[in-house]
């Protein structure tokens, strides 16, 4: 049997679940796992469903027979195999923590990525990467070279079939033209202390007013730096015996953490856009156990 799943956004109305559900018992589909949120402040209705197809239906058969039945509800759908794993480029600088978590995530099976190329701006993890058996791409970034950089950049993800990007800690502000490019499909990580700390040693900043807890924000990247709509965040909790150093190591940790959790989120398709901000859908029973164990 064929795992599949069903994402809905469609304005919010009585029938939605019904209409969807009746559709899928009489294409001889299971439901395995399901999740809806109806957002009363922007009228949108938001659904995922996972099944499996014990008769044999084919995706594209679904996508047909379902048209009739998405349209009256206005409904914007995609239907995925849930088996199939989605092809992913990372970027990356000088700090490889949220590389490095995300290659062994990737290699024991705990991420379901390809990880089709890491793109960075330094020759730091080449040789990591390379014995990954993954291609790696060194583009250097100046302001005079960055056009010419993120054209680069944009073949290969043309070049891969590329369906996201995970900046893994890139440390180059993208274009507007890029982040328009690619909406939806870049994910970032980053502290925070935004907008309280900004610029160089943000830990030490927070060092020297006590702060109290730390934390990383991971979201879609826009045009708008540091402020697209959040897929994930957490945070740990510091005390004043604890260096600056200290913040570093624990700030590192739960960046890695944060992101690898929104990959896993983005990839599985429980991440839907809802105007500024994001509506996640918890994990399906299963789809964090990983293929072995190291």
């Amino acid at each position: 049997m064929s795992r599949f799943a069903l994402r809905v956004s469609c304005p919010s109305t009585r029938g939605i679940v019904a209409a969807i559900s009746g559709f899928l018992a009489d294409q001889g589909c299971n439901i395995t796992d399901s999740a809806q949120f109806d957002d009363t402040h922007t009228g949108r209705f938001f659904m995922r469903i996972s099944f499996r197809s014990e008769k044999g239906r084919t995706l594209d058969k679904l996508r047909q027979g379902f048209a009739p039945v998405a349209a009256p509800f206005a409904m914007e759908t995609e239907f995925f195999d849930e088996t199939r794993k989605r092809r992913v480029i990372l970027m990356v600088s000088r700090f490889g923590h949220c590389l490095n978590d995300l290659l062994y995530r990737w290699r024991i099976g705990a991420l379901p990525i390809d990880i089709v190329a890491v793109i960075s701006n330094h020759m730091d993890y080449q040789k990591l990467v390379v014995n990954h058996d993954i291609p790696y791409y060194c583009i250097r970034v100046t302001p005079e070279t960055k056009a010419e950089a993120e054209a680069q950049q944009m073949r290969i993800v043309e070049e891969t079939g590329a369906e996201l990007i995970v900046l893994a800690r890139y440390m180059q502000v993208l274009s507007d033209r890029m982040c328009q490019e690619m909406s939806g499909r870049i994910i970032n990580i980053h502290h925070s202390f935004l907008p309280s700390f900004k610029g160089a040693n943000p830990y030490k900043q927070a060092f020297e007013r006590g702060v109290k807890l730390i934390g990383a924000t991971s979201h879609y990247v826009t045009a708008d730096l540091d402020e697209g709509p959040i897929i994930e965040q957490d945070i740990v909790r510091v005390t004043h015996a604890q260096s600056p150093e200290d913040y570093v190591s624990l700030g590192r940790d739960v960046e890695a953490a944060v992101l690898a959790r929104a990959v896993h989120a983005h990839v599985n398709g429980r991440v839907f856009l809802n105007g500024n901000k994001t509506v996640v859908f918890p994990a399906s029973p299963g789809s964090y156990a990983s293929e072995r164990m190291g």
